[in-house]
């Protein structure tokens, strides 16, 4: 049941037919739009959607889907149910292409059978028949333009041949007839024949009409042209005319016979355009809903609202075309929280929630996908009614408040625990004291009725009532008190406010008349909303920092899971290295063993003495000890470092816990501080070189501090001089280590020379380098070098000479100096002077 009797109209479904209507091909999918209806039965409700989104997969994966020659020939098909009527001509080709469209539907649908996709669709179609013969028997009459063949019957034949014989003899005739009278001067030469009434004539001359035998058929407007058909072939016309007559009797009865023999499948082509008129319905659905980004959510039998960024479809496309985005619905009606009172400021967006619950759960039940993600949940009411608007009549004698007063009345004496209320400003429309209460009066009604709905209210007598009952929740509009503005977003748990005062102060009512209010409404209605606001502001302070300790906890829970990865691989690495050397070890030792043994047998024979021999096995015993000691200790160290790291990794995690406890201590008033001690760990130095590492260049002794990563490149100081190398190049050093490569090197005189050496650079570089003939990585390390030296002679502009080639070298280094941060540009030399064979580079100095 679906209240009131103009419901669509209060939520804008009406809108949301248009739409589909406007993706429907044929009238026999517009008349499905028309027919869609409220329906409470779930397999009804399941079968329709999951339709619905089978069809919405076809539009996005399948190109071969027939979408032509949706025509309705319903009615020529009704028509010739009544013996002796017949199709026409048009009417017979329409039937033609529409029934080719019905039966490459069925196809395509048959051709997924294998696959097992599409059953609810594939279900429909199978009920449909295509008849062989009804395709024969029209091509047999109809050409591939629509027009009756000439080979539909012998007898149409033969009068078309008899037609096109007179019509060349009349045509013959006429040109003698013409020459003729051109000759003796009774028309103009440069007269032709003429068509009038179906009949040739020859214009002539009035001053000439009774020269020329014939019958005057018609005159120009002036009088001055007469239309004749002559004498001699009058008769060959009239034949003629009696040739048409006779064609047209012969395709009436060609078109009854037809009309005759498929009359006994009306009932089943009657259906096949049925079912037309379905695939057109559902294919506009999914068309919709790939309009307005709908989904199928999970779908429960009870009543049950639990929906994840839902969005009203209009409001969607409304602001789609403007390039905005529309802030998602969060809302849940269930057992326990069956009604959700909204309250917060004007222009907040209540009214947008509220309608937007009524018009998708609507659009749910009456077969269409709707705006939500995936994850949500929808339910099933047996009934919706809806208080929204201004609804007073002058002809009833009925005032806004009592309009209201009506919908409650109908709401109390039809409700079910099935049934879904969806009220706007509950109580407003008279005394705000009185409608409060009365307001209360109904709300505490409706929660005994076990009703499910949406409320939205301003009265504070409603807020502390929901606040303090089962079964009904309060929901606040959040609004931004910095900006005064609403955020359109709805907040369960909590009551909202109005902010009246807020929005009068920015729209500049004067401050002594707000004060004057203030006073006039009493403090503690004040304090409430300023507590309300104090708790909406904090409650968001604390979501936000939850979302951030979450958001850290999965980052550090992705990094724990990577390192063990790594190190499960390595491990299992090293115990392939290991079990090869094992092998390895084993022959020798097997091949020792057997040289031993030969030497022994050897010594034996030469009669050498025992003692010799022992030693020779002793010694042996010791080598293989040693290596398998060697291999245990291996293994223990792999071990003990995969121990450590995940040790390194827990006192992280700890540490950052002990951050987040600390810093959320920092927000929150306290009587005396908490100290906590923070057990020290070690270190331990992972490789990885960063910002403020010690290093050394290799090749060079000089140690420099690293100031900036970028990438692949590092900017490092050394001493005075600071450039860009490779962070491949560098090699990680300790303070102990710089502090030995200070002591060995004078540093003054070192400032000097490195100075110096600078200065004597600055005056022998040359900024044209040639790598032609170079391989790829070869070229590429001398171009950096090459960049460095030009950095620190403070050169702005270099020339790189590659050649053209297949333009692959040239292609590998400007990747290479794309990669490179101080690189201002690069391009093509002129064309003059070696064109793309050569690089200009700008270095930014």
């Amino acid at each position: 049941m679906i209240y009131p009797e103009f419901f669509e109209e209060k939520i804008r479904f009406n809108r949301v037919r248009e739409l589909i209507k406007e993706q429907c091909l044929s009238s026999m999918g517009k008349e499905r739009v028309d027919g869609m209806r409220f329906v409470t039965l779930h397999d009804v409700i399941r079968r329709w959607v999951n339709q619905t989104n089978e069809f919405k997969r076809i539009c996005v994966e399948e190109s071969s889907f027939p979408t032509s020659y949706y025509i309705d020939v319903r009615g020529p098909l009704n028509r010739i149910r009544v013996e002796g009527l017949y199709l026409e001509e048009r009417e017979m080709f329409d039937l033609r292409r529409s029934l080719l469209s019905v039966k490459d539907i069925v196809r395509f649908f048959k051709n997924k059978e294998e696959q097992n996709v599409y059953p609810h669709l594939r279900e429909i179609a199978s009920k449909v028949m295509v008849y062989p013969y009804i395709f024969d028997r029209i091509d047999a009459i109809l050409n591939k333009f629509g027009k009756i063949k000439d080979s539909a019957s012998p007898e149409l034949a033969r009068i078309r041949t008899d037609m096109v014989k007179k019509q060349g003899s009349v045509s013959r005739k006429m040109a003698s007839i013409l020459n003729h009278a051109r000759k003796e001067g009774l028309v103009e030469a440069e007269t032709n024949v003429a068509i009038r009434d179906g009949r040739a004539v020859i214009p002539v001359p009035a001053g000439n009409k009774r020269k020329l035998n014939g019958i005057i058929h018609d005159e120009s407007a002036t009088g001055k042209t007469s239309f004749i058909e002559p004498t001699e072939i009058v008769e060959i016309n009239n034949e003629i005319r009696e040739l048409e007559y006779a064609e047209k009797r012969e395709i009436n009865r060609i078109l009854v016979a037809f009309s005759d023999g498929i009359r006994p499948y009306l009932d089943d082509l009657v259906f096949s355009y049925e079912f037309l008129g379905i695939m057109d319905f559902i294919r506009a659905k999914a068309k919709f809903a790939l309009q307005i980004n709908a989904c199928l959510p999970d779908m429960v039998t009870h009543p049950e609202v639990n929906w994840e960024d839902a969005t009203h479809p209009l409001l969607y496309l409304q602001h789609a075309a403007e390039g905005k985005a529309v802030v998602p619905l969060n809302i849940q009606l269930n057992k326990e929280q069956r009604i959700v009172l909204i309250s917060g400021p004007n222009a907040g967006g209540k009214s947008v929630c509220l309608q937007t619950v009524g018009l998708v759960q609507y659009m749910f039940q009456c077969g269409l996908l709707v705006p939500m993600d995936e994850r949500s949940t929808m339910g099933i009411y047996n009934h919706i009614f809806i208080d929204i608007g201004d609804q007073q009549s002058i002809e009833n004698d009925l005032s806004t408040y009592s309009s209201h007063l009506l919908n409650m009345k109908y709401f109390l004496k039809n409700g079910t625990p099935e049934t879904l209320i969806l009220i706007d400003e509950f109580g407003t429309g008279t005394e705000p004291a009185l409608g409060g209460a009365i307001a209360e009066s109904v709300l505490k009604e409706f929660n005994a009725m076990k009703l499910n709905g949406v409320i939205t209210t301003h009265y504070t007598n409603l807020k502390h009532y929901a606040s303090g009952v089962e079964g009904i929740e309060n929901g606040a509009m959040q609004f931004d008190t910095h900006q005064i503005k609403p955020l359109f977003k709805l907040l369960i748990g909590q009551p909202g406010s109005s902010f009246a005062f807020e929005i009068a102060r920015k729209i500049g009512l004067p401050e002594g008349l707000l004060d004057s209010a203030k006073a006039e409404i009493g403090e503690d209605h004040i304090n409430f909303d300023k507590h309300l606001r104090e708790i909406a502001r904090d409650k968001r302070y604390w979501e936000n920092k939850r979302d951030n300790i979450r958001r850290k906890d999965k980052q550090l829970e992705d990094v724990y899971e990577k390192y063990l990865s790594q190190l499960e691989s390595s491990k299992k690495e090293r115990n392939k290295i290991v079990e090869k050397a094992q092998k390895e070890a084993e022959e020798l030792m097997a091949n020792a063993n057997k040289r031993i043994e030969r030497t022994i047998r050897e010594i034996k024979e030469s009669q050498a003495e025992k003692e010799r021999t022992k030693k020779a096995r002793a010694s042996l015993s010791n080598f293989k000890e040693k290596l398998e000691n060697q291999d245990d200790k291996q293994k223990h160290k792999i071990e003990r470092e995969i121990e450590r790291i995940k040790n390194r990794k827990k006192r992280k995690g700890e540490k950052q816990e002990q951050e987040e406890f600390s810093e959320s201590n920092d927000n929150v008033k306290a009587n005396a501080p908490v100290k906590k001690q923070v057990k020290k760990t070690k270190v331990v130095d992972d490789g990885i070189i960063r910002k403020g590492d010690k290093v050394k260049l290799e090749g060079q002794s000089l140690p420099g501090e690293v100031m900036q990563i970028n990438g692949k490149n590092a900017q490092v100081a050394f001493g005075h001089l600071v450039t860009n190398v490779k962070v491949s190049r560098l090699e990680k050093i300790s303070n102990n280590q710089v502090k030995q490569a200070m002591r060995s090197l004078n540093q003054p005189s070192l400032g000097a020379n490195l100075a110096e050496t600078v200065r004597q650079r600055k005056l022998t570089f040359k900024a044209d380098i040639d790598v032609r003939g170079q391989r790829a990585d070869e070229a590429i390390q001398i171009v950096t070098n090459h960049i460095d030296d030009a950095v620190m002679c403070e050169v702005g502009s270099i020339k790189i000479l590659h050649g053209k080639g297949n333009g692959i070298l040239r292609q590998m280094l400007r990747e290479m100096l794309n990669t490179m941060p101080h690189i201002k540009s690069f391009r093509d030399e002129h064309i003059q002077y070696g064109g793309s064979g050569i690089t200009i580079v700008e270095i930014d100095i």
